[in-house]
């Protein structure tokens, strides 16, 4: 398999952590975009796992929560028949906020529903 450089990955990161796009951050890297995108995945899913056992027992006084609108693909409105609305579309970013540290102590991206609204406040309760 091949490994990019510890250094390399870094420098993405960076690159990428400052706003930069994927291609922008392919043109100053000398990264392939896939190879960005799989770090990416990467980096995303250890983010995840330290969210999920380091973000417990939190003593958040004033919490805000929000959503936040996007799309993959195509906006909802656009999708035809032949598209499965569960992996493109509208999608939705539901987030916490303390208003005190800036702290999030979690976050949810899915449709806007029942399911999703429950599953993102059930997992901001279990982490006080």
């Amino acid at each position: 398999m091949n490994r990019t450089p510890f250094a390399r990955r870094v420098q993405v990161v960076g690159a990428l952590v400052e706003g930069n796009s994927i291609r922008s951050t392919e043109r100053m890297t000398g990264t392939h975009r896939d190879t960005i995108m799989r770090l990416l995945a990467e980096v995303g899913e250890g983010c995840e796992r330290i969210l999920n056992e380091r973000m417990r027992s939190l003593r958040c006084q004033r919490v805000q929560v929000d959503e936040v609108w996007s799309f993959v693909a195509k906006k909802q409105r656009h999708l035809t028949t032949a598209d499965d609305p569960r992996r493109v579309g509208d999608v939705w970013t539901f987030v916490a906020l303390d208003a005190d540290t800036k702290l999030v102590p979690c976050y949810r991206i899915g449709k806007r529903d029942l399911p999703t609204a429950t599953a993102f406040l059930t997992d901001l309760s279990d982490r006080s």
